[in-house]
């Protein structure tokens, strides 16, 4: 492991974010920035401030680090609790019901192909 970033309580759902984590895993970094750029999901932004803030925890914490041989070892994507984000709709017969709203932990290491 060279370096990790975690984007805790995303605003977005698990499993709309697994899409883009399996899509860039075990690519290069770079390449993997690039195809977010052009990827049209909603979990892209996210994914992608993601693995910036881990190229740049790399060059942080050892800056000798060749940062075109760093690739995505590990993403994985975690439900996060939203104990915030839960809605109420209205539902016949003076009822409700609640709507849950999608929460992430987003997290990526990097590692370096020699």
């Amino acid at each position: 492991m060279v370096s990790k970033a975690i984007a805790r309580f995303a605003r977005i759902s698990p499993r709309k974010a697994r899409v883009i984590v399996n899509l860039v895993r075990g690519r290069q970094a770079g390449e993997a920035l690039q195809l977010l750029e052009f990827t049209q999901k909603a979990g892209a932004p996210y994914l992608k401030k993601v693995i910036e803030s881990a190229v740049a925890n790399a060059r942080t914490r050892a800056p000798g680090v060749d940062v075109d041989a760093l690739f995505v070892e590990t993403a994985f994507v975690d439900k996060a609790p939203n104990k915030f984000m839960r809605r109420w709709r209205p539902r016949a017969m003076g009822r409700a019901t609640r709507i849950q709203k999608g929460m992430s932990h987003i997290t990526v290491i990097l590692g370096e192909r020699a």
